[in-house]
């Protein structure tokens, strides 16, 4: 593999989590730091929540030019940053910090991330009705940038579990923040379900149902609720092809995977932190095949 120049000049960030060995982020930042001829890496710290304030610091006080953060720190580290993004404090957690010589902004760029992947299928968010599945952090940060995005209605979908009452606070901090109307339906209520899909333009799944190895699962027990005209958006790409998925291909629909939602998260950090544009047709032919 090779290696760019390390300088006494470049510039260092990187990934802070537990784990984060498995990351691709890395790969990605580095092959668009040397692309552009920009003096800095990218590197992974494994770092769980009880050192996470320290290594902020670390972080601040050697002037990096900022970090990602995936589990289980996204929402701990707001308690260490000087700033935070409307986006960020909408979805109540940060995955993208900025080191503005010394004041740390948290920003998320998971849902712009969501957000892009989807106009690249050529859907036009602005104005459209969504449902969305689940209420964990993926689904929040969808939510909430499609919310800003123009989205006119969304319908949140989940369970009658604790996390039902997250998804009510999801929707009311939406309404009370965006012009985006939102409301929030029991899954388990499929005639109610039914309804809302059947006045969607856009289905996404934000659970963890159909996930690798349980990929004959589907949130959707009926197929017949995927009417005609219905684009169907699942975050799962491991399979890239879920149970959902071949449900809405079956009847038709047009379809897409969360594979490209990773790349696009990446792109808006790494515009935030050089104030340039990740090279992606280069980054997708290398790592996203």
């Amino acid at each position: 593999m090779h290696l760019q120049q390390i300088t006494g000049h470049t510039r260092f960030g990187g990934l802070l989590g537990s784990p984060v060995a498995h990351s691709l982020s890395p790969a990605m930042h580095n092959l668009s730091f040397e692309t552009l001829g920009i003096d800095a890496v990218y590197l992974a710290f494994d770092v769980g929540q009880e050192k996470l304030g320290e290594t902020v610091r670390v972080f601040r006080d050697l002037n990096t030019y900022g970090f990602n953060l995936t589990m289980p720190d996204k929402k701990k580290v707001m308690e260490y940053l000087d700033e935070i993004s409307e986006a960020a404090g909408l979805i109540g957690a940060v995955n993208t910090v900025v080191n503005d010589n010394g004041r740390l902004i948290g920003h998320n760029t998971d849902g712009t991330g969501y957000t892009e992947s989807v106009r690249e299928q050529g859907f036009d968010l602005k104005g459209k009705e969504v449902t969305l599945l689940g209420a964990g952090g993926a689904a929040r940060a969808a939510a909430v940038q499609m919310a800003l995005d123009g989205v006119k209605a969304l319908h949140i979908v989940n369970r009658r579990s604790p996390s039902f009452i997250e998804a009510c606070d999801l929707a009311d901090r939406i309404s009370r923040h965006t012009s985006c109307r939102v409301d929030v339906t029991d899954l388990g209520d499929e005639s109610a379900v039914r309804s809302l899909l059947a006045g969607s333009d856009l289905l996404t799944n934000a659970t963890s149902v159909g996930m690798a190895p349980d990929t004959d699962a589907s949130p959707i027990r009926d197929p017949s609720m995927l009417e005609s005209g219905l684009v169907v958006s699942d975050l799962i790409y491991h399979p890239r092809r879920t149970k959902l998925m071949e449900q809405a291909q079956e009847r038709g629909l047009k379809t897409f995977n969360g594979m490209y939602m990773l790349l696009w998260q990446g792109a808006a950090a790494f515009r935030l932190w050089t104030g340039r544009e990740m090279p992606v047709a280069l980054v997708r032919e290398r790592y996203f095949r």
